[in-house]
């Protein structure tokens, strides 16, 4: 049997649309007994919210089998003060963390957002509030740094553009909380019970998902939805144990490589 870690948008879903055969793979792997653990830097949805989308398309799974990049900023800056620049949806997931406007010990980026009523939260008066914090000392965190996602309505740029921004007036580096993080694959790995190189990872993003988890050791599936772009995949030099159409082909790629 096989520990899996499964990314979730443009794994399972892209813009809440489910992929096609998701929810009987999840069924599949789990009644053959793998392990799962799903892994997402999803930044605008707390993740009860995620997991209950989920189970609406039929996936099974526990809050707790979610690993957010979120809980993993509040786990790392929990009693901390933070000036946050995220997407209000994912405020109960930073339970611990001080949330205040000045006076910040660090700066959380989170991720942009299509959605007009968040998208607010990289204006020029929070970029500058944040900027102000980080050359007073504070440290510069983020949840991601992805350069866009996809949508249904096409890619979207995405909050790494942000990062890169104050890193470069601030002069700071950031601290990435989510993947590609190796704290981030290696608490998966702990919550799931594996051993990197008999733990499988399977993901959209050719960096955050199958780079990331390869400088862990991980094995690494790359699908074919989502993000996937097969000139990206060629010009980026990174090669995944396997690339398959869909999670759909999942179960019998699995078998067939065990």
């Amino acid at each position: 049997m096989a520990a899996i870690l499964l990314d979730v948008d443009g794994v399972l879903h892209v813009s809440g649309h489910p992929i096609t055969g998701a929810a009987a793979a999840v069924g599949k792997l789990r009644a053959a007994g793998h392990r799962l653990r799903f892994v997402t830097n999803t930044t605008t949805r707390s993740r009860a919210s995620l997991a209950a989308e989920l189970r609406g398309h039929g996936i099974a799974l526990e809050d707790d089998e979610l690993q957010t990049a979120p809980r993993t900023a509040a786990r790392t800056l929990s009693g901390k003060r933070v000036l946050a620049l995220t997407a209000p949806a994912i405020v109960e997931d930073l339970e611990g963390v001080a949330l205040v406007g000045e006076g910040a010990d660090a700066v959380l980026i989170g991720g942009a957002a299509e959605d007009p009523e968040t998208n607010h939260v990289f204006s020029y008066m929070n970029l500058a509030r944040a900027f102000a914090e980080l050359i007073g000392g504070a440290d510069l965190l983020c949840l991601h740094r992805n350069r866009w996602w996809q949508t249904g309505r096409g890619p979207l740029m995405d909050a790494g553009v942000y990062v890169a921004g104050l890193e470069f007036a601030a002069g700071v580096e950031s601290t990435v909380l989510g993947k590609p993080s190796p704290a981030f694959f290696d608490a998966a790995l702990e919550a799931v019970g594996g051993e990197a190189e008999l733990t499988w990872m399977v993901g959209d993003d050719i960096e955050s998902d199958i780079l990331g988890a390869q400088r862990c050791g991980l094995r690494t599936v790359l699908v074919r939805t989502g993000k996937f772009r097969p000139d990206a995949l060629e010009r980026s030099g990174i090669r995944p144990d396997g690339i398959i159409s869909s999670i759909a082909q999942l179960p019998e790629w699995v078998e067939a490589a065990l």
